[in-house]
């Protein structure tokens, strides 16, 4: 599992419509999302799943991520006087 498609923003419906625009078109057979209220003006109510147990393999990507962003963001300069 991996992350597919991302939009940065907020989490109005506006944002979401943006990538809603780019994964609507895939032949996917479920959603999986965590419930906020936005998701349902998009997703039809036969292929929406809200569900705590399968959003945290989402979130666990979602960490692994923001950690892995935290290494290329330095609190100094671009260049370094020590070893």
């Amino acid at each position: 599992m991996g992350i597919i498609a991302w939009v940065l923003g907020d989490r109005s419906s506006q944002t979401f419509k943006y990538l809603w625009r780019t994964i609507k078109y895939w032949q996917s057979y479920f959603y999986v999302t965590d419930g906020y209220t936005v998701y349902p003006c998009f997703i039809s109510n036969e292929d929406h799943i809200v569900s705590k147990t399968y959003m945290t393999r989402v979130e666990g990507e979602n960490s692994r991520l923001r950690h892995y962003l935290a290494r290329l963001h330095r609190k100094n300069f671009c260049y370094s006087k020590t070893e």
